[in-house]
């Protein structure tokens, strides 16, 4: 085919060069620094993003992005969010048309069968739009960034029974309304929200005995939450506790769960069960819980939600995120002060860390390696190519091993370089590369149809479905000129003179798929 050639000259021509970062040089010019910040900040520069954030200057530019709600949507995005059924609906109306299509297989009804099939395609489809439409289009970019940190961090995988409903919930609710504010309200949300309670088994989780003898299958205790609540949400796994503070732990979050008939037909997602609950005294990281019910589960978040660890942590995690994957310990420690002075202020912790120099230092640029969901939105907002049809992008998301919502562990997906790089991944990033430079995507495709084909099983076991395959819709080929105007800055010396080099053809694969490109 004819695709083959570019690809195999691509690669070769490329990934030689991938592990060698941007030399920078001993300071950044206006230009440089806005890249960087626009490739930490955001998700890379659109046409034009780089010469208006250097005309207004970067310190500029993060105060906005770290008070987005000063920022408009454009009119055009808003009109696309508020068609999109789905990341609208309510908790307990999702949960209802889910139990209601269960109930409807149950009978063995293979048009029913085929209707909850095409009903929940639509839905997978409608929560990943919104994501994506937002991720590429909205001004509020760093808004969207601390949306893919905190649902890596609080990860719940969409594939998971009744999470296959409410993960729209989920992100809408309990993430997107504190990226930049109080780790606590955000903690608290999650523990609460129907999905989490749901995926780490806590919806199950009682004291010893409950239901009584005649009980047919007795439940008990369940640690999950109580575990990755430490581990991954707050202190980390070198925190300072112990086996038993996770037991502990778990008794005191006993009770903490939703009732279904209450969720669909009020939209209660949060309940609290005081017969469920271990009313036992309990000693959890030095301290004695006295049964005081619900208010056990409040104490512990508002301890691990101050605790020095938690800063620590979260902390070396955020500088992971936006400096480099060995982050600088003065960095990290600084961070955690304000926290600690702040009682977790998001957007104070942020502000410490966008000051730095290390933030800000030419070791910096280029110093993280993209994920796949980076290198995908990235590609998409510098093509400026019209996106109709998410398909495409879900694909290639899925090709490269990071389906949307599709993390199975609670860990959420890495954000190293260790995790990513590898020349497999490589060969088929430059593959979508040289597809989307080439016009070949069919993004312009019109919007899916409500009726879809059936899944391999209800939903694919690890991402979220791709949309049925359309024919593709005329699409132009990417301008290499406009896509060297909008990422010249954020590109070497080296990689400009490879692409001036190479046939004007394959110059804007050349850039999307370029070693700079695929680093931030």
């Amino acid at each position: 085919m004819p695709i083959l050639m570019p690809i195999r000259f691509l690669v070769v021509a490329l990934s030689a060069l991938i592990l060698a970062l941007p030399a920078g040089a001993a300071e950044l010019s206006a230009e440089q620094q806005a890249a960087h910040v626009l490739n930490r900040l955001a998700f890379g520069p659109k046409p034009g993003d780089i010469e208006r954030v250097a005309q207004m200057g970067v310190k500029r530019y993060i105060d906005s992005q770290l008070d987005p709600q000063g920022i408009d949507y454009p009119p055009e995005l808003a009109a696309r969010l508020l068609k999109l059924e789905t990341p609208h609906r309510s908790a307990g109306a999702a949960m209802a048309e889910f139990v209601e299509m269960r109930r409807e297989v149950k009978n063995d009804d293979e048009g029913a069968k085929q209707r909850r099939r095409a009903l929940a395609a639509v839905a997978a489809r409608e929560t990943a739009e919104a994501r994506l439409l937002r991720a590429i289009d909205s001004p509020r970019q760093l808004e969207e960034v601390m949306v893919d940190f905190w649902y890596n961090h609080f990860n719940v995988f969409s594939g998971k029974g009744n999470d296959r409903a409410l993960i729209a919930s989920y992100e809408r609710d309990a993430i997107r309304p504190y990226v930049l504010g109080s780790f606590r309200a955000m903690l608290g949300a999650t523990a609460k929200h129907p999905a989490m309670l749901y995926y780490l088994d806590n919806v199950v989780s009682v004291a010893p005995g409950f239901g009584g003898p005649k009980q047919k299958k007795q439940r008990g205790l369940n640690e999950n939450y109580a575990r990755e609540l430490m581990e991954l949400h707050t202190l980390g796994v070198d925190g300072g506790y112990t086996q038993n503070d996770v037991t502990e732990l778990a008794r005191m979050l006993t009770g903490w769960t939703y009732d279904q008939r209450a969720l669909i037909a009020t939209d209660q997602t949060f309940r609290f069960d005081p017969r469920r609950h271990d009313h036992g005294t309990k000693q959890w990281l030095g301290h004695t819980v006295t049964d005081q019910g619900q208010q056990e589960g409040e104490m512990a978040l508002d301890v691990l939600a101050t605790h020095p660890a938690t800063a620590h942590h979260i902390s070396y995690e955020l500088a992971q995120y936006f400096v480099q994957d060995q982050p600088p310990p003065a960095l990290v420690e600084r961070m955690a002060r304000t926290w600690m002075q702040s009682g977790g202020d998001i957007r104070a912790v942020l502000r410490t860390l966008f000051a730095s120099d290390e933030f800000m230092a030419p070791a910096a640029l280029g110093a993280k390696f993209k994920t796949p969901y980076q290198f995908v939105v990235s590609a998409a907002r510098a093509s400026a190519a019209p996106v109709s049809n998410i398909a495409p992008l879900l694909g290639a998301m899925n090709q490269l091993g990071m389906p949307l919502y599709g993390c199975q562990t609670p860990d959420g997906y890495k954000n190293t370089q260790e995790a990513w790089l590898n020349p497999d991944a490589l060969s088929r990033r430059i593959t979508f590369a040289t597809a989307l430079a080439a016009g070949r995507l069919p993004l312009a495709a019109p919007a899916m149809a409500p009726a879809m084909p059936a899944m391999a099983g209800e939903m694919a076991a690890n991402s979220v479905p791709a949309p049925a395959p359309r024919p593709a819709a005329p699409a132009s080929p990417v301008d290499p000129r406009q896509l060297y105007a909008t990422l010249g800055p954020a590109m070497s010396a080296h990689t400009l003179g490879l692409v001036a080099a190479s046939p004007e053809a394959l110059r804007a694969a050349m850039l999307l798929g370029s070693p700079d490109f695929m680093q931030r």
